[in-house]
């Protein structure tokens, strides 16, 4: 039996299309497949992909169905709302599974001022010396690659650079005259940064098209450790834009000074009876519903890091006590200050009594605290401080009325979610990484950031698990933002390990 059997596998490694190839033939052609992948993503990061622009959209759109047609997959425009989506699929055989895979393709506003090179749509290839990052030609590709140059450009992390990678382990397997073990629909988003305000209605009216045994979402940057990763769960988020109002108009501080009250004194007491010393939310009822159970508490502790080394790392001592850890943390919702703006400072500074400050929040949930119910929780909070809220600018009225007045507005993005750690499609994904990293890799149970994955989840009943692929010093949202070549790489490992996975 033993030899039979021995017999069957090679019979199966000898037919077409099939393929599952160790780490070390997997490696071999993903460094093979690097110089010309970053040519093609250098000319991707190229163009503009602000996802409130239309004419961003469409750039992005038009080059998206180019590089799926030039690897033989045809794609559609949906449009929901007014709001541009692509969408592509292989063709289904139906004895394999299928896996929709989740794109992003747009990235956050830029302020080209704040980089370090002339555009963040101009890609920069470049090496570090000491404390600076230096440039490089881009000609340096064509000898040996040193793992830890980076590429400088929006976007080169969230998320084109992950794309990217899965596009190329696409074409490895193309090289090689093999198919992917499951069958592939994939759906870009060139909304994600604003939380995908139309995807929603569109999983709901296109039920049939994208249904599938499990999503692969191409977004997110690895765990702290660097190691290659997959995050079963995200937070949701919801935001909250705070105005606390004085007088109609800025005073000036020494005539009025004493007198006038200032509103950043009122803002100030109000945040500070918000969190304790110890940063864990004091209003009532926010963590209410979030348990861990000790096989939870297991998993968490499963992850490799150190608390110590996180905050050297990051600069900072003492952690705040939501959680035992940084894992911990991360299973709870949270409660942040983005933003504070009141007057001016520094250059332009003046001897003023501000009219009003605007405090901006953003709230990460989580499944057992619902976005609804948190906003709702602050808001009661910030009423019972006292505050008389309006959703509007107050009127003579009301300034006459109301010693505390401010304008409270909110607005719900992405839901969490978060997938089973032994699903099928975990233990497929899991198998996967082992054949290219060994053990050497994180499962995180929940990530701390937000992904539009609620919708596919909720209407398609379906698991959703994250492949992150970023170095986390990669400045994603911010000017800088970065890919390193050694996560690039390790990006198409990844990606061709589990497309030549059997999924069974």
């Amino acid at each position: 039996m033993p030899r039979l059997a021995a017999f069957f596998a090679l019979l199966l490694l000898s037919l077409p299309g099939y393929a599952q190839w160790d780490r070390e033939r997997i490696e071999q052609l993903a460094k093979k497949q690097m110089p010309g992948s970053i040519m093609e993503f250098r000319e991707f990061l190229s163009i503009p992909n602000n996802g409130k622009i239309p004419a961003d959209i469409d750039a992005n759109v038009a080059w998206v169905q180019d590089a799926l047609a030039k690897r033989g997959f045809p794609s559609q425009v949906l449009i929901e709302d007014g709001v541009k989506h692509v969408f592509a699929q292989s063709q289904i055989d139906p004895k394999k599974k299928t896996i929709l895979v989740y794109f992003q393709v747009d990235g956050q506003p830029v302020d080209s001022s704040a980089w370090f090179q002339e555009s963040p749509f101009i890609p920069v290839l470049k090496e570090k010396n000491g404390d600076q990052w230096e440039e490089l030609n881009w000609n340096f590709l064509e000898g040996p690659i040193n793992s830890d140059w980076k590429i400088f450009a929006r976007s080169a992390s969230d998320s084109k650079g992950p794309g990217m990678t899965f596009f190329s382990a696409l074409d490895i397997l193309d090289d090689q005259g093999t198919l992917p073990a499951v069958n592939l629909k994939m759906i870009f988003d060139f909304q994600e940064e604003i939380s995908s305000p139309t995807l929603a209605k569109l999983v709901e009216r296109n039920q049939d098209l994208f249904q599938a045994d499990g999503i692969l979402i191409m977004d997110g940057t690895r765990h702290v450790s660097n190691l290659p990763t997959l995050a079963f769960g995200a937070r949701g988020i919801a935001t909250i834009t705070l105005k606390i109002h004085g007088a109609k108009a800025d005073l000036h501080s020494g005539q009025y000074g004493n007198f006038a009250p200032n509103p950043v004194f009122k803002a100030a007491h109000l945040l500070s009876k918000m969190k304790d010393e110890d940063g864990r939310v004091l209003i009532p009822g926010f963590y209410d519903g979030v348990t861990l159970s000790e096989t939870e508490l297991k998993i968490l502790q499963a992850v490799p890091e150190s608390t110590a080394e996180i905050e050297d790392e990051l600069g900072f001592l003492g952690m705040e006590k939501v959680g035992e850890s940084y894992q911990e943390s991360l299973q709870y919702p949270s409660l942040n200050v983005r933003g504070i703006k009141a007057a001016w400072v520094e250059k332009e500074v003046r001897t003023i009594i501000p009219s009003d400050v605007i405090i901006e929040f953003d709230l990460r949930t989580v499944k057992e605290t619902p976005a609804e119910r948190q906003v709702e929780l602050v808001k009661k909070f910030i009423q019972d401080e006292g505050f008389h809220l309006l959703s509007g600018e107050p009127d003579d009225l009301e300034r006459k009325t109301y010693s505390n007045l401010a304008t409270f507005n909110y607005r719900i993005g992405s839901q969490p979610f978060r997938a089973d750690l032994d699903s099928d499609f975990a233990v497929w994904l899991g198998e996967g990484m082992n054949r290219a990293f060994g053990e050497s890799y994180v499962r995180m149970r929940q990530t701390g950031g937000s992904q539009p994955m609620a919708p596919f989840i909720n209407v398609l009943g379906i698991p959703a698990v994250s492949v992150r692929i970023p170095n986390p010093d990669n400045s994603i949202h911010a000017p800088n933002e970065n890919i390193r070549l050694g996560n690039y790489l390790e990006g198409i490992i990844t990606c061709t390990a589990i497309l030549t996975q059997p999924f069974r």
